[in-house]
């Protein structure tokens, strides 16, 4: 048997596996291992008595292989970009910064709603995880909306699309891992997501305001605060600030060298906000479980990727990423007509599997595909599909497929933002939060389509770093 054709029947049987419930990691990792069994024991021709040395190799290599990526440095940052996030919530950056945005943006048609958005990508700008801030704003946004009359299914809704910036602005958890899979500059991928991030939300925005315009009784404004009152609710945010602008210079330094990592960047601002909330009074209970739930999202994580990591090894072997890559580049299609159509696949399978464990799972075929149809990772923006250089391309592509997993953390049945929200809601279903976020996909579909169509708001940023 070709190796190729031990590839599909091997990736068929572990999406068999997803469907039935088992989880990502555990089913891509045992896929991969017998993968790799099956692999070796057919390259000795099936020789009974061989079989337990093709077993044999396949240990070791599905026992070496996560260790080799994981003990990267840079995989550090996804517990950083983490920690910060949840010392944060203790340092009550996150009241500080919803206050703000309510004193400046509640004024607006939906001005609650939109200041919920603006103060999620604020957060998100200080945490690496969607899931952690839909669970922060449920807490802190939906009461204030339900309290001056807003439906209870819209004010979910915001939360649930809102924590979905946290996967684009950095710090992303998600950017880290797809620079990881890819082996691309994490630090240009970091830079890429700020405006397309800044983007989404203001697309966020608008379009609350149109539905607060058209339908009277969903989002009434909220006025009375004075300019003294919101002016003296920004210095309690500048922490955020603060933070947003050291990764920034240890990342990209605008006037001179860069001041460090990515990784060094993340692990002084997780010490800025420490800081503040120590002198907040943050107790030893508060830090305790802050750390226990970022070593509980690290390691789900971790997991995910150690998993996936034993399935890509083994479909290096069967050559699958290549046959992919062919048949994609063989089409008589337009190439941007098969990336859309890649997107819409996307689309498709979010609705069925986690986000991180959707890209870990694809991106080892999907990338190298997309490469070849722009002309290859070396190729110049001159003889480009796309019109951009290789690495150009990876960072583009990186944002939209981001940006897509963003998309699936909200759709049905699987979206895992509408389930956190309403497992911190009593009064609130899933089926509320679902309903609640649907309006929000048309705003993601215009977003991904701009992205698309204009890839310049992606890669300006990443473009001055050089």
């Amino acid at each position: 048997m070709e190796p190729i054709e031990i590839g599909l029947w091997v990736s068929g049987g572990m999406l068999v596996m997803v469907v039935l419930g088992m989880r990502v990691a555990f089913a891509a990792g045992l896929a991969g291992f017998v993968g790799l069994v099956w692999l070796r024991w057919n390259g000795f021709d099936y020789d009974p008595d061989r079989f337990w040395k093709a077993f044999e190799i396949s240990v070791k290599i599905a026992g070496l292989t996560p260790h080799s990526k994981v003990s990267a440095q840079v995989l550090s940052l996804i517990p950083v970009f983490i920690m910060i996030g949840y010392l944060a919530y203790y340092a009550k950056l996150t009241t500080a910064l919803f206050e703000a945005c309510k004193r400046w943006f509640a004024w607006v048609p939906g001005g609650l709603a939109v200041s919920t958005v603006f103060a999620t990508a604020g957060f998100a700008a200080v945490s690496g995880a969607s899931v952690a801030t839909a669970a922060v704003f449920a807490r802190i946004a939906i009461p204030e909306m339900l309290k001056i009359g807003y439906n209870k299914q819209f004010a979910a809704g915001v939360v649930a699309a809102g924590g979905t910036l946290a996967s684009l602005i950095p710090p992303s958890a998600i950017l880290v891992i797809y620079a990881i899979i890819v082996e691309q500059d994490v630090g240009k991928l970091l830079l890429a997501g700020f405006i397309p991030g800044a983007f989404s939300a203001i697309v966020y925005a608008t379009l609350i305001i149109g539905i607060a315009l058209i339908f009277k009784n969903v989002g009434p404004p909220v006025r009375g605060f004075t300019w003294g009152q919101r002016f003296a609710s920004l210095p309690p945010a500048l922490p955020i600030v603060a933070v947003v602008v050291i990764i920034i210079f240890f990342v990209y330094n605008p006037f001179g060298d860069a001041w460090g990592t990515p990784t060094e960047g993340g692990a002084v601002g997780a010490f800025i906000v420490f800081l503040m909330a120590l002198w907040k009074g943050m107790r030893w209970g508060q830090l305790k479980e802050a750390l226990l739930e970022t070593a509980k999202l690290t390691v789900m994580i971790f997991t995910i990727i150690w998993g996936v990591l034993i399935y890509v090894r083994f479909l290096g072997f069967a050559e699958l990423p290549d046959a992919f890559a062919s048949w994609i580049t063989s089409l008589e299609m337009a190439p941007l007509l098969i990336l859309v159509c890649i997107l819409l696949a996307y689309a498709v399978l979010g609705m069925f599997m986690d986000a991180i464990g959707m890209l870990l799972l694809t991106l080892p075929v999907v990338y190298p595909a997309v490469m070849a149809l722009n002309g290859g990772e070396m190729v110049s923006a001159a003889d480009s599909a796309f019109g951009m250089s290789g690495p150009m391309c990876a960072i583009w592509f990186g944002i939209l497929v981001v940006k897509m997993a963003e998309f699936c953390l909200i759709t049905p049945p699987i979206g895992l933002n509408c389930f956190v929200v309403a497992g911190v809601r009593d009064d609130l279903n899933v089926q509320d939060v679902f309903r609640g976020v649907a309006p929000f996909f048309v705003a993601d579909a215009v977003t991904i389509a701009l992205l698309v169509a204009f890839p310049g708001i992606v890669l300006w940023l990443p473009s001055l770093a050089g």
